[in-house]
This record gives structure tokens, C-alpha cells and sequence, in this order.
């Protein structure tokens, strides 16, 4: 998406500076959405597309040959906080191929924890760096089909798909952005609404200085924390 931010579940939209289309997740039953622009500070990562690369029409065909082509299911996210070690599920195989897709284009190396709600998510994933806008319209903004599933809650440490909640109705997965409950008790007003498709295997303190960082009234980060995600073998 265009969109300055996906806010988790939320169907409320705000246009910013950036004009951009934003999902959010209800902390209960209403949420805000979010902006703020994000500072160019690092070199611009080059992306090269494949002839046969992924688009609005492709998904599930694309998603499921490259999930077949790679395998991995664990990935780690770098902050400058510390690491997080991720699972991501075979049971949600479109949503891990995706992850591990635009992780191997670079796609997150240009994205920042970009709202911070103690107790409840840590999400990222949004940018308006040009290299992140450039790579959302390149893919057409793609979305992905729902693999929610009953055994895959929102407990602490899930790793969960943002989703738009207008003129949705079939909950299809934002592929560019992501959450992790950082409740305690997790998030399960969400089971049955996002796509959980992964958890913290390790780095668990990181998630919570995460949690700690002062916001914004937005529940913007005062502080930008990028990130750069690497497949691991």
C-alpha cells in the first residue's frame, strides 16, 4: 500500500501527508489509525524483479512455487535493540513464502517498528521511504488469502498478518506489514480476524524494550527503530 501505516485490525482511515490507506489493530473495539513520515537516513537498497515476478493477479500460484523453491521457515529480525529469531509456520504456507520472499528482496531493510502499543502489538513493516513505496507499487500492493487457522492464536509472542478491514470481507493478509503481540495474556479478540503465521522463538527481552519505546499520541515510535531481516538456513 501507498499507505503511511497499517495499523492492525481497525477499519478507521486517516489520510497523512502521504495520502496513504492505512489497517490497524483494535486494541478493544476502536482504534486509530497512525502517520508519521519516516526519515531517509540509510543507502537505497537495490531490488532487481524477476520477469515472472509477483503481482495482484499471481499470488497463489507465485507464493506457492516459491514457497516450494524455498523451504526456510525461520527468519531474524536486527534492531539496533537487539535480534528476534522467528518460526513461521508451514501451516500458512502463502503467508511464509511471502515473508520469506520480501525478506530475500529487501523489502523490510527499508521499514521501521512503526507503532508501539504496551501490552498489546508491536507492528512494522510500513515506510515512506521511496525504496519501500517503490516495492509495494512494483508488486501491486498484493494481498494474501486468509490460512487462519484455530490452533494459531494471538498469544504472546505471535506473529500476525495487518489486514485492511474495508471492503474486505474476505480478510485478505496486507503482505507488507506485521505484528507481534507483546501481551502478556496475548490478543485473542484477534483469533478468527488476521492471519497468525509465525512466532518468537528467541529474543524475547527484545520484544519488550521494543514495548518500551516512548510514543507519539499516533503511538509512533518518538525514536525510528529499522529493521533488517535475514532468511536463516
Amino acid at each position: 500500500m501507498s499507505q503511511k501505516l497499517s495499523c492492525i485490525l481497525l477499519a478507521s482511515l486517516i489520510l497523512f501527508s502521504s495520502c496513504k490507506k492505512s489497517d490497524a489493530v483494535p486494541e478493544a473495539k476502536s482504534l486509530e489509525a497512525i502517520a508519521k513520515p519516516v526519515i531517509n537516513e540509510k543507502e537505497p537498497v537495490k531490488v532487481v524483479r524477476e520477469p515472472d515476478s509477483i503481482n495482484s493477479k499471481n499470488v497463489v500460484a507465485f507464493l506457492t512455487k516459491y514457497g516450494e523453491l524455498h523451504p526456510e521457515d525461520k527468519v531474524i529480525v536486527k534492531t539496533k535493540l537487539g535480534d528476534l529469531v522467528v518460526k513461521l509456520y508451514d501451516d500458512t504456507p502463502l503467508h511464509r513464502a511471502s515473508f520469506i520472499f520480501l525478506t530475500n528482496m529487501g523489502y523490510f531493510s527499508n521499514t521501521c517498528f512503526h507503532r508501539v502499543v504496551p501490552g498489546f502489538v508491536v507492528q512494522g513493516g510500513n515506510s515512506e521511504r521511496p525504496q519501500a513505496l517503490e516495492m509495494q507499487n512494483r508488486y501491486e500492493n498484493y494481498t494474501i488469502p486468509p490460512e487462519i487457522r484455530p490452533n494459531r492464536t494471538h498469544k504472546y509472542g505471535a506473529l500476525a498478518a495487518a489486514r485492511d478491514y474495508e471492503n474486505n470481507p474476505g480478510k485478505r493478509s496486507n503482505a507488507f506489514e506485521f505484528y507481534f503481540i507483546e501481551g502478556k495474556k496475548g490478543a485473542h479478540h484477534l483469533d478468527g480476524e488476521h492471519t497468525v503465521f509465525g512466532e518468537i522463538v528467541s529474543g524475547f527481552p527484545v520484544l519488550e524494550k521494543l514495548a518500551k519505546l516512548k510514543t507519539g499520541r499516533d503511538q509512533w515510535p518518538l525514536e525510528d527503530v529499522y529493521m533488517e531481516i535475514e532468511v536463516l538456513k
